[in-house]
């Protein structure tokens, strides 16, 4: 008998990916208009991403809220509470951490810019406008999601209930047949228009106290979260850090938490999370518990400021803190979102949206977006496993 071909794994192929990008678009003998292939096809793919993630987001919310027949509001509450609190302790450890360690390696530099580096533009477009925005998706998946669940408590609404179950399916179908076995490719295209434009090495070498001081805390966060989670759960630290490994290094790769659900989902499944909290609380933790971006902004906010001379102190940077952790909730997870989302908080701190300073912190940004949204993405699961393990709890009480 012939030996069985061996498949190889998605980490295994977005590692490559990772790789293959870096060290194409680096190589100067290849013509530009080659180049631009990947990077149309990246273009598109991430169109279609925006596209398909609100659709995403009522399929997972709608069928996970309906299936919580016990305790929804307990459950709603406990999730949005505990995203919260987690985003407004990302927010703190990075203020701390800034006033104590930045200023003895970030001094103000008089008239600092950074010129724009351009990269390769796709050779056509294909623009792709959403039905409907991320946010009006999860008002609508709550409300729906919630009357099914009062209607099946009552033997009613099972029509309406199979419906949205399949239309679940039929998403994952779309996520397991098309989305996630194009997501190397996909990745591949980024990361070689980042090698080809420079965007990597050059900021890098301008701001290395910042990045590092903000991939740290990534890390730290992170380890906490998940301790915090195996102190309440009693399950395996390093088991549930092993299980996460795929999501992050796909979140790593496609800088979008939503298009990381549903390899999220399958590491939620690995830490014995329940399937209908985890069908909950990792789609919609993609959306409203984003710590790695809260602790992204914070840190390049808090290092632009400083670069600048101006006001960093408590009585400026906290209330732009709390009203952060409130503006993420909506903001869309898709690569760069969040700071996108969060422009018109800037003026609190004293840095013009439209201005020079604004233009650094989108750049100091996006620089290391993939490793806030991966972490963005192992909070999500770290989160998964706290809440239902309260909802066990209450239910066995």
């Amino acid at each position: 008998m012939a030996a069985e071909k061996k498949k190889m794994g998605l980490v295994a192929q977005l590692l490559i990916a990772i790789v293959l990008g870096a060290l194409i678009g680096a190589m100067d003998f290849i013509p530009e208009f080659m180049l631009r292939i990947p990077v149309t096809f990246s273009r598109m793919f991430g169109n279609f991403l925006s596209f398909v993630i609100p659709v995403m987001i009522i399929g997972f919310v709608v069928a996970g809220i309906s299936n919580l027949t016990q305790n929804i509001g307990r459950l709603i509450g406990n999730t949005v509470g505990l995203s919260y609190l987690s985003l407004l302790g990302a927010g703190l450890m990075t203020f701390g951490v800034g006033q104590v360690v930045f200023p003895h390696f970030i001094k103000p530099v008089d008239g600092f810019n950074i010129e724009e580096i351009p990269g390769l533009e796709p050779l056509v477009e294909l623009p792709m406008e959403p039905f409907f925005g991320v946010t009006e998706a999860i008002v609508f998946s709550f409300m729906i999601g919630i009357a099914i669940s009062v209607l099946s408590r009552r033997n009613e609404g099972q029509n309406i209930k199979a419906l949205f179950e399949e239309f679940e399916q039929m998403i994952f179908m779309v996520l397991n047949g098309f989305v996630i076995p194009l997501l190397p490719y996909y990745i591949f295209g980024n990361f070689l228009n980042l090698s080809y434009s420079g965007q990597i090495a050059q900021i890098m070498k301008s701001f290395s106290v910042v990045l590092a001081l903000t991939f740290v805390q990534h890390f730290i966060y992170t380890f906490i979260l998940f301790g915090t989670a195996s102190g309440v759960s009693g399950k395996s630290f390093g088991q549930m850090i092993k299980n996460q490994i795929p999501a992050y290094l796909t979140a790593f790769g496609t800088q979008s938490s939503a298009a990381t659900i549903p390899v999220n989902l399958e590491s939620a499944f690995k830490n014995k999370v329940s399937r209908p909290v985890a069908e909950f609380v990792v789609p919609l933790g993609a959306t409203i518990h984003l710590p790695g971006s809260m602790i992204s902004v914070s840190s390049t906010v808090l290092g632009v400021l400083l670069m600048n001379g101006m006001d960093n102190s408590a009585m400026t940077f906290l209330p732009f803190m709390v009203a952060l952790g409130l503006l993420l909730v909506a903001a869309p997870g898709v690569p760069g979102g969040a700071i996108m989302a969060s422009l018109p908080l800037l003026t609190m701190v004293g840095i013009d949206p439209d201005g020079r300073m604004a233009a650094l912190l989108i750049t100091l940004y996006v620089t290391q977006d993939s490793f806030g949204t991966a972490i963005n993405v192992s909070g999500d699961n770290a989160l998964a496993v706290i809440v239902d393990t309260l909802n066990k709890r209450r239910e066995n009480k």
